[in-house]
């Protein structure tokens, strides 16, 4: 399983990518469906309100995890709380896609202008695609999104439930980032491109380490357990 799942998802990035590269315009295509009135239709009070939720969400799950896991291990042992193994898989994947790949490396390194901040959308500077590092973005710029990120990232707890629910729990963290980079592209924060490439990034990074950590574990403690087993 983690082998298929790991080659269709690295030939999903690399086929993304370069489509996107041949045929950039279709970055501004799809975040113009989401610009009308001199606007980007995400920016109301729901859409802050579904933005804070979105974004808050992987980081409680984590804050559980660790929590659940320390009353396990302190002798709540009827809760259900990951294994060791489990949480630091959680939490490794966590650093490692949305916050070093993601936001250290490619965000504060690419120099992409947000669809908000071209001038197709009323901002000040010029359209860069996605493999141009040369735009005039600062810092936290728009290649890639790091909440959608952080969204897809919730495949990794999803990959620790039990197997009677993990199908449903697995589609559930898809749909969950779906939504959130479908949102900050109604915010004008991301092009489909960022979105995208975010998208199958993260769940690289989330198969590659789950491979990794339980790959070869036959009895495994990767799913929730009532003891909070450590490694």
């Amino acid at each position: 399983m983690h082998r298929s799942a790991i080659l269709a998802i690295s030939a999903a990035l690399t086929l993304v990518g370069l489509f996107l590269a041949i045929f950039p315009g279709i970055d501004l295509w799809a975040s113009q469906l989401f610009f009308a009135d001199g606007r980007f239709i995400g920016i109301t009070p729901l859409g802050e309100m579904l933005r804070e939720f979105g974004h808050g969400l992987p980081f409680v799950i984590m804050a559980c995890a660790f929590g659940a896991y320390g009353l396990a291990k302190f002798g709540w042992k009827r809760i259900p709380a990951p294994g060791g193994r489990a949480v630091i898989f959680m939490a490794t994947t966590l650093a490692f896609g949305p916050g070093l790949v993601v936001n250290v490396t490619l965000k504060d390194n690419s120099h992409r202008p947000r669809p908000i901040q071209t001038q197709e959308f009323g901002g000040p500077w010029e359209f860069k695609p996605w493999y141009r590092f040369d735009g005039q973005c600062i810092r936290n710029c728009s290649f890639v999104s790091g909440e959608a990120s952080s969204a897809f990232w919730t495949l990794a707890p999803a990959l620790l439930t039990p197997p009677a629910v993990r199908p449903v729990a697995v589609i559930g963290a898809m749909v969950f980032g779906t939504g959130v980079a479908t949102l900050r592209m109604a915010f004008g924060g991301h092009y489909l491109s960022d979105s995208l490439i975010s998208a199958f990034l993260t769940i690289l990074i989330v198969m590659l380490a789950h491979r990794a950590f339980f790959g070869r574990v036959k009895k495994t403690d990767a799913g929730l357990r009532g003891s909070g087993a450590p490694l």
